[in-house]
């Protein structure tokens, strides 16, 4: 079920949408490259259309202007190659934590059982070994976002959309669930889009960083991360390198007077 990791291309992209007081702009003339196998990451203030891009790049919903392209071809609608992992982790309460991740398996009429050691393998990796049988209720919020990732993941997707996975969690798991998240991308190296408040966690985590403007969204900086891998967070925050992208992600936001220098 492996798919090769997925390019992405945006080309004057924009999104308004009509309420009762009148139009909307989210997102104006997005122009966006990704290369398969890139994890990029994108900060924006509340309300910037981060998940707005998100959402057309996976083909929920249509763009107002301009075309969005996976491996070439025109997106019309949720791409074959795609996961996507959301802010709530939307398990099924009911089934057991092995139900719950091996569920795509199901949804596309493929027997699961063929895949449970895989299943095994993702869960152990994130540190659920001896909680398969468990239901999400007696589960923590961070053991069930890691429940909701190796879902998305293992089907290893091409491509894999995450909008704030971590938004909800405390400061020490969500610690932990960027590392886990980098430990498992490593070995599969797809394509990554990740939304997040964060900037250290963004520039933790990804190859580019996308800032976006405030309302409506425009890419405003965009800035290639150079930091070895695997990254840790004791070594990263020390990291000469570390330190100068999140100042300069934080200079954008200031420029843009999101952020008010002190």
């Amino acid at each position: 079920m492996s798919s090769a990791p997925a390019s992405v291309r945006a080309s004057g992209l924009a999104k308004t949408y009509w309420a009762t007081g009148g139009a909307i702009a989210a997102l104006d003339g997005i122009d966006l490259a990704i290369e398969p196998g890139a994890f990029v990451a994108v900060v924006g203030p509340s309300g910037c259309g981060k998940s707005s891009l998100l959402s057309i790049l996976a083909g929920l919903q249509p763009a107002s202007t301009g075309t969005v392209e996976i491996d070439g071809a025109a997106v019309a609608g949720p791409h074959p190659k795609m996961g996507m992992i959301f802010q709530s982790d939307c398990l099924l309460p009911w089934r057991t934590v092995l139900q719950n991740v091996l569920l795509p398996f199901e949804v596309r009429r493929t027997d699961p059982r063929a895949h449970e050691p895989a299943a095994r393998a993702l869960l152990a990796q994130v540190g659920l070994a001896g909680f398969e049988a468990r239901r999400p209720d007696e589960l923590s919020g961070g053991m069930r976002q890691r429940v909701a990732i190796c879902r998305a993941l293992i089907q290893e997707p091409g491509l894999l959309l995450m909008d704030e996975p971590f938004g909800a969690l405390d400061a020490l798991t969500r610690e932990q669930m960027t590392t886990d998240l980098q430990a498992l991308w490593l070995r599969i190296r797809n394509t990554v889009v990740f939304i997040t408040h964060g900037i250290d966690e963004a520039v933790f985590l990804a190859d580019r960083v996308l800032v976006m403007s405030p309302r409506p969204g425009r890419i405003a900086l965009d800035l290639a991360i150079d930091l070895p891998r695997p990254r840790r967070w004791s070594e990263m925050i020390e990291a000469p390198a570390f330190r100068r992208a999140v100042r300069d992600i934080r200079a954008a936001f200031e420029a843009q007077g999101v952020l008010v220098a002190g």
